[in-house]
């Protein structure tokens, strides 16, 4: 009976794997000895020996290759075909390929034993049918177990990719050479010198180096200059004639070694290469747009360069423009002299520095030169020091902007007192002013303080160190002043609004406005939490000077105000906006505050509003992973393509809407200066920045850059709700004196907790404890049903699996690599999410 052609194959791919054991086992000492040899020739080991001490060494490592492979040759033993046939067969149960082999030895040609004897066979066919390879392993970890063959061949793979071009030619000739016998004398022949030679282009030119010997007959050279050429003379009589540049200081007579500076040939032993040396053409720098004016007072600054060897390093010089100064008031003095502020430009840490496009980014905002005419000049040099510098870009140096009046007043001495210390006396009668009868407007540690600034300027006697650190103090002044901590809620809401009116009456940035506009938002929300908290008690009526004209709102109406006001200056409408937010002041001055959700309703909203924002993250990504799909589904050429891009630009548009809406929403969140309000606060940070990457690589055309951070984004967004979920549960388990509540309360005919206007908070199922199934998931009282409350309001996530896969299976979809058929089957999956 013929064996199955299966059986044929398994036992020859087994034979192919016991001849590696076998060479494996025998040779690994020589193929390990190889491999560090020609890793240490690739990084120029050879260079560091003389002739006779290479020599010797490759002597002795000939030694220890010959000792190697003679004891591979005894350790060696040719595998046969009838051992891979046992080792196949040792795998299967019965041993059915010897079986297949066997003959009747009793009872041939009895019909009886015949059919049995076939039968047995048949069932061993069916045996044989399974075979499979079988894996060689020559058991190298127990001969080696020092790893020398894991070490050797990482040696090798750091030489292949890291070692410098052609280093491993000119180690193997070199080595050819010490063992290269001298040209014998033949009748009728002349003998001539031998000899080789390397031209090295400069490091920083990242060119190889090139082997003069393989080099055509009367082929030119064409150099970087600063190029090193070096020789080596075997035997007496060679000459070398050069007139390219001087010879490398430290070069031995049978050694020579050149620089390449000037246009030239080079003759040795009869052979002339005629050398052209190629120029380094100067480095080029141009500063981008003039930078805007950032909120947080940075330097923002692009800027392109290019070098045609690649750039080197780089710097911003930022120098004071003295002649467009206005002199006034406490600039009317000479300034001290103050050296130029350098800043380095960045540059990419690997790849090509030909062609760079940066963006300079540099806090300045505490600079003496802040919001002052500057001159910035950026300045870049090549591998041989030349340097380009572009023309001087004249601008408003950025910096932080106060609009608080007693903090702008603080940085303007703080400016003068920068500027030159003969404004001291200036500056302690303006500080005087400021500080005039404080009560009522100022706090008693700022006045205090300000009497020890004004006693410092009246002393006479006012060092660089002294003014450096009174300059420090009324910074940090000023930014308390600014950035708030005003005990009352609705003094603070209406400082930042007064802020945001000057700032728009200024024409100040778009940045700086939006800043100013989430501020007041968190005001606002900070007041409608203090009403939550003082149980009807409004803080307006202090304020109120009108009782016949009061009005009750609800904090529902106050944001949809707020959201108009936000419409209108992201239309430019910004008259319209400061009309609106007048009303806003006068409202919120005579109005008493109602929450429409009841007591909690001001922590229940941003809640609610998070998750919508969610399910509009999660429908836009799944929407640019299904126009991917599409696109590189159905992509024809000359017809897809613009509409692609335009496609990309609605989604770019949407990702932005979001992110502003997330940006407006952050502000609102209460539980400021609680850890978990904090974590919400900075997990929807990296949501927002997240948000702005997917945009940039939508608008770029990158949907699978897209959709990897529309995913982070979104895990983001979840990690935040769950934060702010902790936080309320937190507060709803303490009691009014602090305690916390029982659990399992019941709620009276008054409403929930016996709260005579019905009230019922988010964090509610935190009274209770319920049951859950092995899965995790919270079981009502009923039955054991599966309750459908949101799970990022209970704490507990038990559908963060289901979730994890959700997003793994998002990420993949959008790899390009994956077959079409397989990133289908992963939209379909997504669809049923």
């Amino acid at each position: 009976m013929a064996e199955p052609r299966r059986i044929g194959w398994a036992v020859g791919l087994t034979r192919a794997g016991m001849w590696w054991e076998a060479l494996a086992a025998a040779f690994w000492p020589l193929g390990v000895l190889l491999a560090l040899v020609l890793a240490a020739l690739a990084f120029g080991a050879a260079e560091l020996f003389s002739s006779q001490a290479l020599m010797g060494l490759m002597g002795l490592v000939a030694l220890v290759a010959v000792l190697a492979f003679g004891r591979g040759l005894r350790r060696f033993r040719r595998p046969s075909a009838l051992a891979a046939r046992v080792r196949v067969d040792l795998t299967l149960p019965g041993r059915p390929l010897s079986a297949l082999r066997d003959r009747l030895a009793l009872g041939a040609g009895d019909e009886g034993a015949d059919a049995l004897w076939r039968a047995h066979l048949a069932r061993m066919q069916m045996a044989a049918a399974a075979a499979r390879p079988v894996p060689p392993d020559a058991r190298l970890r127990w001969r080696d177990p020092a790893a020398l063959r894991l070490a050797s061949v990482v040696a090798l793979v750091m030489a292949l990719v890291f070692a410098p071009a052609g280093q491993l030619g000119q180690g193997l000739a070199a080595l050819g050479a010490t063992f290269r016998p001298l040209p014998e004398a033949r009748p009728g022949a002349e003998a001539g010198p031998s000899w080789e030679g390397w031209a090295e282009p400069p490091t920083y030119t990242r060119r190889p180096t090139l082997y003069l010997n393989a080099l055509p007959e009367g082929q030119g050279l064409e150099l970087p200059k600063g190029s090193k050429l070096s020789f080596r003379l075997y035997g007496e009589g060679a000459e070398i004639a050069q007139d390219i540049g001087a010879a490398v200081p430290g070069g031995e007579p049978a050694t020579p070694e050149f620089m390449a500076e000037r246009d030239g040939m080079i003759e040795v032993a009869g052979r002339r290469f005629d050398v052209t040396v190629l120029p380094d053409a100067v480095p080029v720098v141009a500063p981008g747009k003039a930078p805007e004016r950032r909120a947080d007072g940075r330097l923002v600054q692009e800027f392109t360069a290019s070098d045609d060897n690649g750039i080197a390093a780089g710097q911003a010089v930022i120098v004071l423009d003295l002649d467009a100064v206005d002199r006034r008031f406490g600039l009317a003095p000479e300034p001290e002299p103050r050296e130029a502020v350098e800043l380095v430009l960045p540059l990419p840490a690997t790849g090509s520095r030909k062609q760079i496009r940066g963006r300079l980014v540099g806090d300045l905002a505490r600079h003496p030169w802040a919001n002052l005419p500057v001159t910035v000049s950026l300045k870049v040099e090549d591998g041989i020091e030349q340097q380009g510098v572009s023309a001087p870009m004249r601008m408003v140096l950025p910096g932080r902007r106060f609009f608080d009046p007693l903090a702008a007043a603080l940085i303007e001495v703080r400016r003068d007192l920068l500027w030159s210390r003969d404004n001291a006396a200036r500056s302690a009668q303006i500080l005087r002013a400021a500080s005039w009868q404080p009560e009522g407007f100022m706090e008693e540690e700022l006045y205090r303080g300000l009497r020890g600034a004004i006693g410092t300027l009246e002393s006479g006697n006012l060092g660089e160190e002294a003014r450096n650190k009174l300059a420090q103090q009324l910074w940090d002044a000023a930014v308390a002043l600014e950035d708030g901590g005003l005990a009352d809620a609705l003094e603070r809401m209406s400082q930042a609004q007064e802020r945001l009116s000057e700032a728009i009456r200024n024409g100040a940035s778009p940045d700086e406005i939006q800043r100013l506009m989430d501020e007041l938002k968190q005001a606002t929300d900070d007041y409608l939490d203090m009403l939550a908290q003082q149980q009807g008690e409004d803080p307006a009526e202090r304020f109120d000077r009108s009782a016949r004209d009061r009005r009750q709102i609800t904090g529902d109406q106050i944001q949809q105000m707020m959201d108009e006001i936000q419409r209108l200056m992201n239309e430019g409408r910004m008259a319209e906006a400061q009309e609106l937010l007048e009303q806003f002041n006068r409202m919120m001055q005579n109005m008493r505050v109602t929450q429409s959700e009841g007591g909690e309703g001001g922590r229940q909203r941003p809640m609610n509003r998070l998750a919508e924002t969610l399910r509009d993250q999660q429908k836009l990504a799944d929407e640019a992973m299904r126009q991917m799909q599409d696109r590189f589904g159905q992509w024809q050429p000359g017809e897809e393509e613009g509409q692609g891009s335009q496609d990309n630009q609605q989604l770019a548009d949407r990702q932005r809407e979001l992110r502003e809406d997330l940006g407006r929403q952050r502000g609102l969140l209460p539980g400021r200066g609680t850890p978990q309000g904090e974590e919400a606060r900075r997990q929807l940070d990296e949501a927002g920045r997240a948000m702005e990457d997917a945009e940039q690589a939508l608008r770029e055309g990158d949907a699978a850059g897209a959709m990897e951070r529309q995913a982070q984004a979104i895990q983001s967004m979840r990690e935040g709700m769950r934060a702010l979920g902790d936080m309320m549960a937190q507060d709803r388990q303490q009691g009014q004196d602090g305690q916390p509540q029982q659990g399992g309360q019941q709620d009276g005919p008054e409403g929930p907790s016996g709260d005579p206007r019905g009230r019922r908070g988010l964090a509610q199922p935190y009274d209770r404890q319920p049951q859950t199934d092995p899965l995790g998931r919270a079981l009502s009282g009923d039955g054991g049903s599966i309750t459908s409350g949101d799970p990022l309001a209970e704490g507990g996530d038990p559908s963060r699996k289901a979730r994890e896969l959700q997003d793994e299976i998002r990420r993949r979809s959008g790899e390009r690599e994956r077959p079409r058929d397989e990133r289908d089957y992963l939209g379909r999956l997504l669809e049923n999410f």
